[in-house]
């Protein structure tokens, strides 16, 4: 079975629409499906719709929650309630369409575990499609996974993917990321975008800010989220090296202009004192800076020696014998 899950936030005039297209897909395709309505703080009559929806249809359901939490919050609440063997995810603003549910079953068929959307042409105003390219751009090279469009609203994927990936505050765009770092196999398709006919877009220019901050912790998470301190022991290294270097460097010319007087002979060379040079400040900033680096890659490692203990650290694709293991 098929669980759909789009998180609402105000858009009450676009859910009876939303739902009878994906009811005309599903039957003309012959999909078993359940959608998971999840209210996300609304204030216009989104719940009240969502609550008439699953009244009139058995196969709907809603889930209100307190206050806004965030899209990710609303998809793992929907992720949580999913009952499907898989889950896609869709926005709620009629911009994703239903027609394309097919589509990625037919290319999840084909070996793959997530299906990522791909707003080929994409019928947004510039100033949210460039900056969007550039983001995808730096995703796909600063975590090997070559996508067009990580943030498309629709995405297939198994339930063991959800069962498997944590997301949280805006991660919810990184879920092929998470995925893939997880080992599952991960691949793209093209989809029709259509244009906003209700409402207005809920990102504006902090998304972006607040996206670069999310991809520097996806990609310490997904490359040193079990042992930190290769990261943080490479920079705490590296400036411990250029400390040392600086403060060698100044030491021996502390020699050279102290040694020889002690023989009651001049200095062997005529330079300023050392106190006052920006290097001895530098140095000494690195070789602080790099001592406490090494340290939070310690406490670091602490913490998730103590953290794995109750999560799993890989993903299990198959089991085999007759005997449980």
């Amino acid at each position: 079975m098929l669980s759909i899950i789009v998180p609402v936030l105000n858009e009450h005039e676009s859910l009876p629409q939303l739902l009878a297209e994906i009811v005309r897909s599903g039957e003309r395709h012959g999909v078993e499906y359940e959608v998971i309505f999840v209210d996300d703080g609304s204030r216009d009559g989104s719940w009240q719709a969502i609550r008439q929806l699953s009244d009139q249809d058995e196969r709907v359901s809603g889930i209100r929650l307190r206050r806004n939490f965030g899209k990710a919050a609303a998809l793992t609440a929907g992720m949580r309630a999913a009952k499907g063997d898989l889950v896609l995810m869709m926005d709620a603003d009629l911009q994703d369409d239903p027609a394309e549910i097919p589509n990625f079953l037919s290319k999840l068929n084909e070996g793959f575990d997530v299906v990522n959307g791909w707003k080929q042409r994409r019928l947004d105003p510039w100033h949210k499609v460039f900056p969007s390219r550039v983001f995808n751009w730096m995703i796909s090279r600063l975590t090997g996974l070559k996508l067009h469009d990580h943030n498309c609203g629709l995405k297939l994927f198994r339930a063991e993917v959800a069962r498997e990936i944590t997301i949280y505050g805006e991660l919810h765009r990184f879920i092929p990321v998470l995925a893939h770092a997880k080992g599952f196999r991960v691949t793209e398709i093209a989809v029709h975008h259509r244009e906003r006919q209700f409402g207005r877009s809920k990102y504006g220019v902090r998304r972006f800010l607040r996206g670069f901050l999310d991809l520097l912790t996806v990609k310490f998470l997904t490359g040193f989220g079990q042992s930190p301190q290769h990261m943080l022991g490479a920079i705490g290294l590296t400036f411990l090296g250029v400390g040392f270097l600086g403060l060698g460097y100044l030491a021996v010319l502390w020699l050279l202009m102290n040694l020889p007087p002690l023989w009651g002979g001049a200095p062997l060379i005529a330079v300023s004192p050392i106190g006052p040079r920006p290097l001895l400040a530098y140095s000494v900033a690195a070789t602080l800076l790099g001592g406490q680096s090494l340290s939070l890659g310690l406490l670091a490692e602490l913490i998730v020696s103590n953290t794995v203990r109750e999560q799993a650290t890989f993903s299990i694709s198959e089991r085999a014998g007759r005997r449980e293991v």
